[in-house]
């Protein structure tokens, strides 16, 4: 072959060598990224902590280059601050009227989605020390009780527990979540409390979750929804999409939440 003709097929060669890195190597996406980057700041109710902490961790390994933030608190204190102005890309709240509180005042425009459901516990320290058996016991006046307070979904579900039960509580303690709430119980500073199921099953051995029939009344719907100013809005309907997943169902169901 001619001197001439080789540098040309030389050339050539090592020009179609380089298109083919730059389709695979490691300046380019990853197969199957969809090209999210970035922070996402999600703010979600207390009872999802466990599961919202996995499911970050999952959504970061799937989309490198992403770090998610959570703010986990009461709904009720979480809507309050998204309506002060609080950054933030996703709200995920323990109750549509906590969700209705960002989407009046326009905070969100999407159609929130509702991605599982919870029901109440009675929970106690480990042994059962005081005998708790039912809600009933939650009017004794020597019964050490935890609530969370009503604008609190967990408090107001709470509320429609007892008052299907006829029964009048007699909190010792009033608390802004329901990780709070538990945390009374775990510590044993009071005999007995209301949370979540889930919150029952993610303290594990350190507590005992009690039954009982008027859960059935107060059951809360968990919408989710990405905000109007997200500053990452590309990541936030990302992280809405992975919660919705066949990933996120599996991991929010083990950990005992009910399907919507």
């Amino acid at each position: 072959m001619p001197r001439t003709a080789r540098v040309v097929a030389v050339a050539v060669a090592a020009a179609l060598s380089l298109a083919g890195c730059g389709a695979s190597g490691s300046g380019s996406p990853a197969a199957g990224s969809s090209g999210v980057t970035g922070a996402i700041t999600v703010f979600a109710a207390a009872s999802l902590t466990e599961t919202f902490t996995e499911l970050g961790r999952d959504f970061e390994a799937a989309h490198p280059g992403t770090a998610v933030k959570f703010n986990f608190a009461g709904s009720s204190a979480l809507a309050r601050q998204i309506n002060q102005g609080a950054p933030a890309d996703v709200f995920a709240s323990a109750s549509p009227a906590n969700m209705r509180q960002v989407t009046d005042t326009g905070a969100v425009t999407a159609t929130p989605t509702t991605f599982v459901r919870n029901e109440l516990r009675i929970v106690v320290p480990r042994g059962n020390p005081a005998g708790i058996t039912g809600l009933a016991d939650f009017a004794e006046a020597e019964t050490k009780i935890a609530l969370c307070a009503e604008q609190v979904p967990c408090g107001a579900a709470a509320k429609k527990a007892f008052e299907a039960a006829g029964v009048t509580p007699r909190p010792d303690t009033l608390e802004q979540d329901v990780k709070a709430v538990l945390t009374k119980v775990r510590l044993g500073e009071v005999d007995a409390a209301l949370v979540y199921a889930t919150d029952v099953e993610a303290a594990g051995d350190e507590v005992e979750g009690i039954g009982f029939p008027e859960a059935e009344e107060a059951v809360n719907d968990y919408p989710i929804a990405p905000l109007a100013k997200a500053p990452n809005a590309a990541g936030a309907r990302a992280f809405v999409d992975h919660v919705l997943s066949d990933r996120g169902r599996a991991v929010l169901t083990e950990a005992g939440f009910l399907a919507p």
